[in-house]
């Protein structure tokens, strides 16, 4: 695969379809202004980096976002101690909100129904110190990881807090002011204006389109959404807003319309879009009716104390780890329901195309192929076609050589190794962050925490860019972006090899120096070596 690191080049008026649209297509309300900084996508990450650059004095800024409107999207996001450190050091203020805001303890609702889930008392899920189980096929413990703050804080110094991600994002939202987040704003061409010191972005309103295939579930079939995410189609004659930014950081998630501009059209093409991963997971949301005899079963094999259980034919002996391509966790909702994901590895095309019962199917071959047991397999049975969603799991490589072994992420020097990492993540004043420079699929529940990771590396350095007023000095800017990838890259490759790996258990050496090395980080060299 592709090219060694190169210096940003600067060649950024790139173009798209908008370059066919009418001239009078093109408008702004304020041609004139030109921001600090915008940042492309009003996910966690990009919204922690506004909130990060204001209370660094940056108030000159706007946040957009493709949404139509934002609403009620995605899964939960566990953020782990280097994800809460990094916010805190972002911002104290966002830090305590986003912990308010966190998921408390499940707590299943009461039921009269003899013949289904009961949730009495004893299947209730704790009430103190839930853990995360992980099992066998015969429903022994492998290991476990505790879901309570406090013991995250004393094993970490900073705790876990669980939030679904519209949560997060709203919590975050709402620390920036109102006229500074702008939804309705899709991303269609980046021009950069040398003669005006700044990047044009020009935009348009979503029309009725297809959903983001990289970054989110699906049914499998194509719907009108009347609240499209993003979309390759390309925009009818609208009337496209110009925005102007002396920066831009694009946080637009896996399915980058930044990054895809960026690329496309130079050497780097290859790393446009992004590549499939290997793996994938079928979901059930949830299966609202379990007969209480295999409820019985379930609780006394997997559940048992916990609200959520991996079950899995790793199997460890001392330190050696051997690892299957398919594992499915159980969760049990408050409201009572039973759900599952199970994760695999297989071909993208055996996927696509599978829907409701076809993925009822697939599931239960893969379990029947791997080997799992009774009550498992009953329970996939049980689940309404309805309910059933699957998403492919797609990455950003940040390096490219899968021999590359990582051990000391802290040392390695990422020009030592040419011809083993992909383009650069920046581009003269345009930068990118989170899933949109190194996105992967979420089996150590990084993709958040190392973005917010970016997010404090990436406005410190801008900080000093306003402080030492160096924002018409583009050497002085790229020599920033330089040092935020050097400092970056290197950890992002050793958490993607740990990812697609799968490494898995709390009691596994090797698993618990991973957890010690992004954990235990001193933030406060991290910022005092930028």
């Amino acid at each position: 695969m592709p090219e060694t690191k190169s210096t940003p080049h600067t060649h950024t008026n790139t173009s798209t379809k908008a370059d066919t649209l009418p001239a009078s297509a093109i408008a702004s309300s304020n041609p004139q202004e030109i921001y600090d900084v915008v940042v492309v996508g009003a996910g966690p990450v990009g919204l922690a980096t506004a909130i990060g650059l204001r209370k660094r004095g940056i108030e000159n800024i706007l946040v957009i976002d493709q949404t139509r409107a934002f609403r009620q999207i995605g899964q939960t996001v566990d953020l782990l101690p280097n994800g809460l450190q990094a916010l805190k050091y972002l911002d104290p203020n966002a830090y305590e909100e986003v912990k308010k805001t966190g998921l408390g303890l499940l707590n299943p609702k009461q039921s009269n129904d003899q013949k289904t889930v009961e949730p009495t008392e004893d299947n209730q899920p704790p009430k103190t110190s839930p853990k995360w189980i992980y099992k066998n096929l015969k429903g022994q413990i492998i290991s476990s990881t505790s879901l309570s703050f406090d013991d995250w804080l004393q094993d970490y110094g900073e705790g876990r807090v669980s939030i679904s991600w519209y949560n997060l994002q709203t919590t975050l939202r709402q620390l920036l002011p109102e006229d500074r987040v702008k939804a309705n704003h899709r991303c269609i061409n980046v021009v950069n204006e040398p003669e005006k010191g700044c990047v044009r972005i020009d935009c348009v309103g979503n029309t009725q389109i297809e959903t983001n295939p990289y970054a989110y579930w699906t049914d499998g079939q194509k719907h009108n959404d009347p609240q499209p995410q993003n979309s390759d189609i390309p925009p009818q004659e609208l009337a496209t807003k110009s925005i102007r930014a002396k920066l831009i950081v694009a946080a637009d998630g896996i399915n980058s319309t930044v990054r895809r501009l960026l690329y496309t059209d130079t050497q780097h093409h290859d790393f446009a879009r992004p590549e499939y991963s290997g793996f994938a997971a079928i979901l059930c949301r949830e299966i609202a009716e379990v007969p209480k005899e295999l409820w019985t079963k379930l609780k006394e094999y997997f559940f048992q104390d916990s609200p959520l259980v991996t079950i899995t034919n790793d199997e460890v002996s001392g330190n050696s780890v051997c690892i299957n391509n398919i594992r499915i966790i159980l969760y049990y909702r408050p409201s009572g329901e039973v759900g599952y994901i199970i994760h695999l590895a297989l071909p993208l095309d055996s996927l696509q195309g599978k829907s409701e019962s076809s993925l009822i199917d697939l599931a239960l071959h893969e379990l029947e192929k791997a080997g799992f047991p009774d009550p498992l397999k009953p329970l996939v049975s049980l689940s309404p076609p309805a309910k059933m969603q699957q998403r492919p799991y797609y990455i950003h490589h940040a390096s490219i050589s899968d021999s590359l072994q990582v051990s000391n992420p802290t040392n390695l020097n990422i020009e030592a190794n040419p011809g083993t990492i992909p383009p650069a993540w920046s581009v003269g004043r345009i930068v990118l962050v989170g899933d949109a420079a190194h996105g992967m699929p979420p089996f150590m529940a990084q993709g958040a925490n190392q973005g917010l990771e970016d997010a404090l590396v990436v406005t410190t350095l801008i900080a000093k860019i306003a402080e030492e007023k160096n924002w018409d000095n583009l050497q002085a800017i790229a020599k920033a972006f330089e040092k935020y990838e050097h400092l970056r890259r290197p950890l992002m490759a050793y958490v993607q090899e740990a990812t697609l790996k799968r490494s898995p258990h709390s009691s596994d050496k090797q698993c618990q120096e991973f957890n010690q090395q992004l954990y235990r980080r001193n933030f406060d060299q991290i910022i005092e070596a930028l």
